[in-house]
């Protein structure tokens, strides 16, 4: 019989932190904390802030733009640089389901907390960590002995993944 896990909802991640004023029409720079800054910022964008006491619970992004390196975001509601101050040190969140992703490719949350196991069903252990080495990523997994197994996650040794069902499948050599 299958381990089943409870299917995980939506989780938040940080994809930016808002900087400085740029302007007088309510733009800030943003500082870049994702790969995706075209999906995250895009016009239409619900992002979540935190950080600073009186920010809104959600804001909804207005447009968006490059000027050398830097993001700069206009926000639905704020149109002036007064208002724009206000945001200054925010942390941008969005809603990611960690479940939704391209094939062979896994957010670290996603497997962390997996259920690690031989072909054979042989429990291994569960993922403590994601390593992101020069070389290759690696799996550090806490295993049912107490041990800690370091596993390349490559396809040849970690054929299956499956984030809805809870499980790694690893062959070990």
């Amino acid at each position: 019989m299958r381990d089943r896990v409870p299917p995980r909802p939506p989780v938040r991640v940080v994809v930016g932190r808002i900087g400085r004023a740029q302007g007088i029409r309510g733009e800030v720079t943003v500082e870049v904390r994702t790969d995706a800054p075209e999906e995250r910022f895009s016009p239409g964008a619900v992002l979540f802030a935190s950080g600073r006491a009186g920010l809104p619970a959600t804001i909804t992004v207005e447009g968006s733009r490059w000027q050398n390196a830097r993001l700069i975001l206009s926000v639905e509601g704020i149109g002036d640089r007064t208002a724009a101050e206000t945001l200054r040190g925010a942390i941008l969140e969005a809603e990611v389901d960690l479940t939704q992703a391209d094939e062979d490719e896994f957010h670290d949350l996603a497997l962390v907390g997996l259920a690690v196991r031989e072909s054979d069903g042989t429990p291994v252990g569960q993922i403590s960590e994601v390593l992101h080495l020069p070389g290759q990523d690696v799996l550090a997994v806490a295993r049912t002995d107490g041990a800690e197994l370091l596993v390349p996650f490559v396809r040849q040794i970690v054929p299956e993944v499956d984030i809805a069902g809870g499980f790694v499948v690893v062959e070990l050599p």
